[in-house]
């Protein structure tokens, strides 16, 4: 039930993000559900693979190269859904960073403190 209510937040910060970067538009409600499901599964699974192809420059550049990966992969799944559209690299980029804010306090929100 707790990952429903994870999916549901996290398409509501999907459709929160238009508000700040003008350059991404969401059409509907269906399409941030799905949108965040293909942003939950790329960033665990394509994304790890991308951070250890790229580690040589990520280590260069003291991580920061990560949050073109997050960029990139964002941009990559609005290229998928139908409802999501970002005009260039930097507006992903920046939604990335955004969504990535968004979903941290959703988790935070979420958490029981077992561990």
């Amino acid at each position: 039930m707790k990952l429903l209510l994870r999916w549901a937040l996290n398409a509501i910060a999907l459709m929160l993000i238009p508000e700040l970067v003008g350059d991404l538009r969401v059409d509907s409600y269906a399409a941030a559900l799905v949108g965040a499901l293909l942003l939950g599964l790329a960033n665990a699974l394509i994304r790890p693979l991308l951070i250890l192809v790229t580690l040589p420059i990520t280590l260069l550049t003291l991580g920061l190269f990560a949050l073109v990966v997050n960029g990139l992969t964002f941009w990559m799944v609005t290229g998928l859904v139908g409802g999501l559209q970002v005009s260039g690299f930097w507006s992903a980029f920046w939604a990335a960073l955004l969504y990535s804010v968004l979903t941290t306090l959703v988790n935070i929100a979420l958490d029981d403190g077992r561990r």
